[in-house]
């Protein structure tokens, strides 16, 4: 595998935020360019280019681990993403568009809050440096999604591919159903996990100490702000790009997961995960612009694993294409039915307990 090219690869990436510049500067039909770049460009280009499923040896992973490159890459998502986000509100409140102009805007926003918000906040939110965490909650607070932190961390990655996991979803489940359930649900588990948190520290639930009140108060403030910076339209806006950007993640969520289910060894005690309990790409472009998360069973082998080298493994169920041209196939619950149901079932007999690694 080419180290120079592995360095070189990720910077693919920027052009997601070049793009929402470009939507919003040029406006007019480029108002789309985020939204085609994301679901056209990428899904096609997927289509035609086979992933690779090599993997790098110990002595290259170590190396690769230490570059800060790779960290820097993950912290320039931080100004890019709020220059984006107070630039789109800019244009809503001192230019008149056309409804398309004002859909396309929003759906181009939208996904980078996802991309560059949400799923960079995931990377950094595993790690244990205090400043990476706190760039993972700045990440998260323009989608007004700050308690994904605590879910994710200390509920998605015990509780994954089990009824206890609102993230995880069920076969058959439709996915618009799914949003419903994973939102409410989330929010819900992230309250108990704080609870649980703060009742074994003996401190109290209604105080400072809990985040959870904390992040209520820092999302209510920085609406506030929005609101009066730029206003009432603007703030409507924004409540529609965070949303846009909490649906993107769930919408990864039901791909990821998609009806894959770990044994009941004990009344309430599940098997170890394993990586047959994720669904994979090794699609190069899907894999660059989401920083690799479409290696997802290696990320629940070893949550702290970086980005940069994260593992194939043969057991792990392959998607039938990048994770964008999958999550566009489950808004079609006939056909993501029809394309997913047999690979489930075909799953089901030919599980593997054994964990083998192809290094480059």
């Amino acid at each position: 595998m080419n180290l120079r090219w592995n360095n070189a690869k990720y910077l693919i990436s920027f052009l997601l935020p070049v793009s929402a510049f470009v939507a919003i500067y040029f406006a007019g039909w480029s108002s789309w360019t985020t939204v085609i770049i994301a679901f056209v460009v990428i899904p096609l280009l997927e289509l035609v280019f086979p992933g690779t499923d090599a993997n790098y040896d110990e002595a290259t992973e170590m190396k690769l681990s230490e570059k800060r490159f790779f960290d820097i890459l993950l912290y320039l998502n931080v100004p890019l993403l709020y220059a984006i986000l107070f630039y789109f509100l800019w244009t809503i409140s001192h230019t008149g568009l056309q409804i398309h102009e004002y859909l396309g805007l929003t759906f181009s926003v939208g996904i980078c809050l996802g991309v560059m918000g949400i799923n960079v906040a995931h990377e950094l939110g595993h790690r244990q440096n205090a400043f990476e965490r706190i760039l993972a909650k700045m990440l998260l607070l323009p989608n007004n999604y700050m308690h994904f932190i605590i879910e994710h961390n200390r509920g998605h990655h015990k509780n994954v591919s089990t009824p206890l996991d609102p993230a995880s979803s069920k076969k058959n489940e439709i996915i618009y159903l799914f949003y419903f359930r994973t939102i409410i649900y989330s929010y819900l588990s992230a309250w108990e996990l704080e609870k649980i948190r703060l009742e074994r520290s003996g401190k109290k639930i209604i105080s400072p100490e809990n985040e959870m009140i904390r992040f209520a108060l820092f999302q209510g403030l920085f609406a506030a702000g929005i609101f009066l910076l730029f206003g009432a339209k603007a703030l409507v806006f924004y409540f529609a790009v965070s949303l846009l950007g909490i649906l993107l993640l769930e919408t990864v969520n039901y791909v990821e997961h998609y009806g894959l289910r770990r044994k009941e060894v004990a009344p309430g005690i599940y098997e170890k995960v394993k990586p047959t309990h994720s669904w994979n790409s090794d699609h190069e472009l899907g894999r660059i612009f989401l920083y690799e998360l479409t290696r997802h069973s290696d990320h629940h082998y070893k949550a702290q694993r970086k980005y940069q080298i994260l593992r194939h493994f043969d057991e792990s169920p392959q998607l039938p294409t990048g994770y964008p041209g999958c999550m566009i196939m489950a808004l079609v619950p006939p056909l993501w039915f029809a394309v997913m149901n047999p690979r489930i079932e075909k799953l089901g007999s030919s599980e593997n307990e054994t964990v083998s690694i192809q290094p480059a």
